[in-house]
């Protein structure tokens, strides 16, 4: 994997973005944010000051998977 790096600085800043289906626990995305964080500095060589996540939870009329959203597919499961 390759890291881009500015010559003064050093090597950016590691920034991840992820998207869920909103609904999970505070705790969950807690430990999502630590797990992520942590392979990240292993992977990288990095300080976990510099691991960025950013969690993008979406509402479920939002998501859809082979043409229909998670909320309809939920009320056809019912």
């Amino acid at each position: 994997m390759h890291v881009s790096s500015d010559s003064k600085r050093g090597p950016t800043m590691p920034l991840l973005q992820v998207t869920i289906v909103e609904g999970r626990s505070a705790e969950l995305k807690e430990r999502l944010i630590h797990d992520l964080t942590a392979t990240v500095v292993e992977t990288l060589v990095v300080k976990p000051e510099a691991v960025r996540v950013l969690l993008q939870e979406l509402p479920k009329t939002h998501w859809g998977t082979a043409g229909q959203s998670m909320a309809q597919r939920d009320k056809d499961k019912k």
